[in-house]
């Protein structure tokens, strides 16, 4: 049986927002008491209601119902089949919970008869009894169970467990300098002793506190920084609210969404024809973002002020000083995107949030153990910002012993290397990422610390050697980073295998635009791929497939500089399932021009397939000479004359740990779209529409690639096969 029960529930210190807690959805409002077990081993409700330690939490659990239109109560769920984390709180913990709502004038005595408003007490039940389990749905794709012991709970700290509570939430762990001390959420201690309690539907977890997590939206948080004047990032809160940010850092979820979904509007598309899943549509489309931010203890040492007296224009006389954006209006109308101010702070924010394990994703990059989980190669993502949109790196490598922002070591890129860091120049060091002192508290929001260790007074921002040092590097995105949808609503970088994950669905435009950066037409079924276990050819295991007589125009993101760059597209050829479309591209979307021949997405390196049979390609993919790197470096070019080059040498074609890595694939090709002067304050568009009348033909991408003629035409350094 699956129950999906997610339910938002609002809790941000104030009886009016408990009062308004949203529904939670169902796709059953009743327990099936046939479903129950009946052997002799215990489920999670049959051994909580042995033990007295958690006697109230009991009593909590056969209150509350499993939704706002269901008879069932949670305790019945946890009788019920399923893969159920339970972090059950002792009576004391529960008991602490009231003396602190004591505390905070919600009620005038440590007990459940002192709520004079029922709504509030209903709500305060739900808190604790929703935020305290974690339903992990499904079997596997490979018939794991989905519940999580200490054993496969996330490794590092800050980082959350991949599936939510059943308040729609996700947790976080963090590790205590004592091995064994666990913590949820930053100070809930897990039990030395009481833990990892096996039942038949689950595991059980003892917790010494509440898990109550703040719904406090980042904009929300912001403003309590300023008006409690609190140290920490307090700074960075005035120059936010100076630029009129607030309003949009509140939102965290599109209500409309909220409303089609529940009514029944939007539908799952159909089964895709060939994974044999169904598009399975989001469940919400929440919102996101990610803050990367100089501290107060920072600023304080430029500024030479305590922090709570440094003032907005104590800032923008900083950065004006800095030389970062000479081109910058220095007018005091921060919330214009030309001025210095709005410029300075858009740039630290992005609009994904971005936890702890998502900074970077790992998993089949050359050399990658998931076993050890150690950095290995060169990795990097990027990310557009807020404000004008301007690129952010990324940046992790076995080298640089952390995550880092803009950057730019030089790499150990030959033919006959490994890709990892051989030096770093103090300019290119980059901004560490102090990822466990990061700030979660805001539901829709990430906040992290930034320092850069070798130039102390230095502040992040998109000067002219970042992005010259941009420019000089090739430019890879694998598709889904292209789509903030995807990363702040769980789509990307999922660890869970059920098929509601693997096979994910997107409502076509007229009904709802569910992506801000992806048009497509009534005809377009718009599919999410993860293959993470499956063995496929693609980079970090996922990709976009599209069916139907389709037609989609993407938003491209910004080239740093001005200057000629390459377009390229990852297509993977294996078979006749895959179709042709015609490629457009532009910065007038309305008028994109055609770009050569139809991509024909059939094209492997030596084979063509078709329905009609197979057929030599044009392709002209020859594989390495492990001794002769100059006829290799031949094949390149002549590859790169028809259109084409090999896939990168960066990762493994097949499972984590293989050793065929993408160069060395015959069918996971590149394919040379677009070779164009490009202008980093232009908005470009690429669309792809299908010539073939057959709706089952797929159109696959895996990533994209933007490439300066100073990388790929340079005469002393040619472009690294990596």
């Amino acid at each position: 049986m699956r129950l999906n029960i997610h339910k938002y529930i609002k809790f941000t210190g104030c009886i009016a927002a408990l009062m308004g807690m949203a529904m939670l959805n169902g796709c059953k409002e009743d327990i099936d008491t046939s479903a129950r077990y009946v052997f002799t081993e215990e489920t999670i409700g049959s051994y909580l209601q042995k033990q007295p330690a958690y006697s109230e939490y009991v009593a909590l659990l056969k209150q509350v119902n499993i939704s706002d239109y269901s008879g069932s109560t949670v305790m019945q769920l946890m009788t019920a089949r399923g893969n159920y984390t339970c972090f059950a709180p002792t009576n004391e913990a529960i008991h602490a919970y009231l003396d602190s709502l004591v505390v905070r004038g919600f009620i005038t005595e440590p007990k459940w008869e002192a709520f004079t408003d029922s709504a509030v007490k209903d709500s305060i039940r739900q808190v604790i009894v929703y935020n305290s389990i974690i339903d992990g749905g499904d079997f596997t794709s490979t018939g794991e169970r989905t519940y999580y012991e200490t054993s496969t709970f996330p490794i590092n700290n800050n980082e959350e467990f991949a599936s939510p509570t059943l308040s729609d939430r996700k947790i976080f762990v963090y590790y205590g300098e004592n091995p064994d001390s666990i913590f949820i959420n930053g100070n809930i201690l897990i039990s030395l002793t009481n833990r990892d309690i096996p039942a038949i539907n689950g595991v059980i977890h003892q917790v010494e506190s509440v898990i109550a997590p703040s719904n406090d939206t980042g904009g929300y948080l912001l403003k309590s920084m300023i008006d409690e004047n609190r140290k920490g990032f307090l700074v960075t809160a005035k120059l936010i609210q100076a630029c009129g940010l607030m309003d949009t850092l509140s939102i965290a979820r599109d209500e409309r969404y909220e409303t089609l979904y529940k009514n029944g509007t939007l539908k799952d598309l159909r089964t895709h024809p060939s994974v044999g899943k169904p598009g399975y549509l989001p469940e919400h489309r929440k919102y996101g973002y990610t803050l990367f931010a100089e501290t107060d203890e920072f600023w304080e040492g430029v500024i030479g002020k305590p922090y709570d007296q440094i003032t907005v224009e104590d800032i923008k006389e900083y950065v004006i000083a800095q030389g970062v954006y000479p081109d910058a209006k220095q007018d005091d109308n921060y919330k214009d995107e030309d001025n210095v101010l709005n410029q300075f702070i858009t740039y630290h924010l992005i609009p994904w949030r971005l936890p702890a394990d998502k900074l970077i994703l790992h998993y089949n990059e050359k050399g990658y153990s998931l076993s050890t989980m150690k950095p290995t190669v060169a990795m990097t993502e990027l990310y557009t910002t807020m404000g004008k949109r301007r690129l952010l790196k990324i940046f992790e490598s076995a080298e640089s012993q952390g995550i880092y922002l803009n950057r730019f070591p030089v790499l150990r890129n030959g033919r006959r290397e490994n890709y990892h860091e051989s030096s770093c120049d103090d300019d290119d060091f980059g901004f560490r990422i102090n990822v466990d002192s990061a700030n979660t508290e805001a539901i829709n929001m990430m906040i992290y610390p930034i320092s850069h260790e070798k130039m102390p007074g230095r502040v992040l921002a998109y000067d002219d050697e970042t992005r010259n040092n941009l420019q000089r590097q090739r430019m890879r995105y694998d598709v889904s980073a292209l789509f903030p949808e995807y990363m702040n609503n769980d789509v990307r970088g999922q660890t869970v295998t059920t098929d509601r994950h693997m096979c994910v669905g997107f409502p076509i435009n007229t009904n709802y635009q569910y992506m801000s950066d992806i048009e497509m037409s009534d005809e377009t079924e718009f599919y999410y791929l993860l293959g993470r276990g499956n063995g496929w050819h693609n980079y970090l295991h996922d990709e976009f497939n599209i069916v139907g007589r389709y037609d989609i125009i993407m938003r491209l993101p910004p080239v740093p500089k001005r200057g000629t760059y390459e377009l390229r597209v990852a297509v993977q050829s294996h078979s006749n399932v895959r179709g042709m479309c015609q490629v457009y591209w532009g910065h007038d979307k309305d008028n994109l021009a055609a770009q050569g021949i139809p991509l024909d997405v059939r094209m492997g390196g030596q084979y063509r397939y078709t329905s009609a049979g197979t057929f030599k390609s044009t392709v002209g993919w020859v594989a390495d000479d492990e001794e002769d790197m100059d006829y290799n470096a031949e094949v390149d070019k002549k590859m790169r004359n028809n259109g084409f080059m090999k896939g990168p040498e960066h990762y493994i074609a097949g499972l984590p740990g293989g050793t065929l890595t993408s160069r060395d694939d015959v069918n996971t090709l590149r394919r040379i779209m677009v070779r164009e002067t490009m202008d980093p304050d232009k908005v470009y568009y690429i669309r792809f529409k299908s010539v073939l009348d057959d709706v089952n033909k797929e159109f696959y991408m895996d990533y994209i690639e933007f490439c300066a003629k100073e990388v790929y035409d340079n005469p002393e350094t040619p472009e690294d096969i990596w």
